[in-house]
């Protein structure tokens, strides 16, 4: 039985696991924190979005980067200082542009098949994640944003999603705490709401349960491949850190933002930048805040702000871009946006119990997740999902299986 490590625990890393697992792979999970999902898979926007498929390499977004530099509050922010990854970035990202619309129908293909995934893991599994399947709502507030969502959605529509134009009176009526003066808006029936961190959390369990073996709270230092894998790494032991090794057969990297790294030891290049975003969760912890909030998702188009019920007590808020290299500060000025949202929006919903946090997203400059082999035999990534982890994960996990088991078939075919 092929014994193959899973660098990372967030979503990408225990659905590739689970799926590995299915597949008959004996399976190891490593990963630095004491408990799966809890970097960018701990309090995301919540959404399951073929409607958020559209990828950001166009003219729009850039110019939009620009106007935005030095407007603390923005939805898109980037630290100007030098930092030669950041521009190396951004040039590849622009490079993209003339793929804008093939990607965006890519995308959109493989959200589609990622839910039907998602919704029989769960089924199968008995995952309780806060599921909603509601639709979700896009909002536009005047003729110029609108008119580009319909050319957005022709391109979904390609990739075979149902979304359809609502007029004002339409949304109040899909969702009717809304509060705002609309143009107009899109619905999407067919995409859903959860709680990332719970489903994560839950198929971790249920990957222990098939087999796989945790190791949680292991820094690893070094990744080799060469004629199998070789892992190593630190861990704490009775207050005194150890070195621990490990050799298998195959290494998967769904590390996020860290899977630049182990590329790099791997020979490999994986350009992945980290862009922060932030979310609130608020706590309804009263009557007229639980009817006041909103069950069906939406997501602001000017505002770039997402949101989703999770159950009956939390309303779940999150939105902007921050292109600040590796770091993680949960700053005020980008937090306060997201609470006047709720209260311009949801007036009667209580901010009073505000629950911030910031995460940072795995971005690949063409928008895609990095799904495949590397250079060197027994190496594979599946990483780099940028805001789409939560919403494309396992069907990208399905595929890197697929692959990591005709690998395994091939080579024992040669040596036949």
């Amino acid at each position: 039985m092929p014994h193959i490590v899973v660098l990372g625990a967030g979503i990408t890393g225990i659905t590739t696991a689970y799926a590995l697992l299915r597949k008959g792979h004996q399976v190891t999970v490593i990963d630095r924190h004491r408990y799966p999902a809890m970097e960018t898979s701990y309090a995301n926007g919540g959404q399951l979005s073929a409607s958020n498929a559209e990828v950001w390499n166009n003219w729009g977004t850039v110019a939009k980067g620009i106007k935005w530099m030095f407007i603390k509050d923005a939805p898109l922010l980037m630290n100007p200082s030098p930092d030669w990854h950041k521009y190396s970035w951004i040039t590849e990202f622009a490079g993209k542009i003339p793929k804008y619309e093939q990607n965006t129908i890519d995308t959109a293909k493989l959200a589609i098949t990622a839910r039907q995934h998602l919704f029989e893991i769960a089924e199968r599994e008995k995952i309780d994640f806060d599921l909603e399947r509601r639709g979700i709502l896009h909002v536009y507030y005047d003729k110029a944003s609108f008119r580009h969502a319909e050319a957005v959605n022709a391109l979904l529509t390609k990739g075979g999603l149902d979304r359809r134009p609502a007029t004002p009176s339409e949304i109040q009526n899909i969702e009717p705490n809304i509060r705002g003066d609309f143009h107009g808006g899109f619905f999407t029936p067919s995409d859903s709401t959860g709680d990332i961190h719970k489903f994560t959390s839950g198929l971790a369990k249920a990957c222990a349960r098939l087999g796989a073996r945790m190791i949680f709270d292991a820094e690893v230092i070094d990744v080799k491949a060469d004629k199998g894998v070789r892992i190593v790494w630190r861990e704490p032991e009775g207050g005194i850190e150890t070195i621990q090794t490990l050799e298998a057969d195959a290494v998967v990297v769904c590390a996020g933002v860290g899977s630049r790294r182990f590329a790099s030891m791997l020979g490999d290049r994986v350009n992945i930048y980290p862009v922060k975003g932030y979310s609130i969760t608020v706590h309804l912890d009263d009557e007229r805040s639980v009817n006041g909030a909103p069950w069906v998702s939406l997501l602001d188009d000017r505002a770039k702000i997402v949101t989703s019920r999770l159950g009956a007590d939390r309303f779940r808020v999150a939105g902007t871009a921050e292109f600040n290299g590796m770091n993680r500060d949960i700053r005020a000025d980008r937090i306060a946006p997201l609470v006047d949202w709720v209260r311009r929006l949801f007036p009667e919903v209580s901010t009073q119990r505000v629950v911030s946090w910031s995460g940072l997203r795995p971005m690949m400059p063409n928008m895609l997740p990095r799904v495949g082999s590397g250079n060197r035999a027994g190496v594979f990534y599946n990483t780099g999902h940028g805001h789409l982890g939560w919403t494309l994960s396992c069907a990208t996990a399905a595929l890197v299986a697929e692959q990591v088991s005709n690998s395994k078939a091939d080579r024992i075919k040669k040596s036949a």
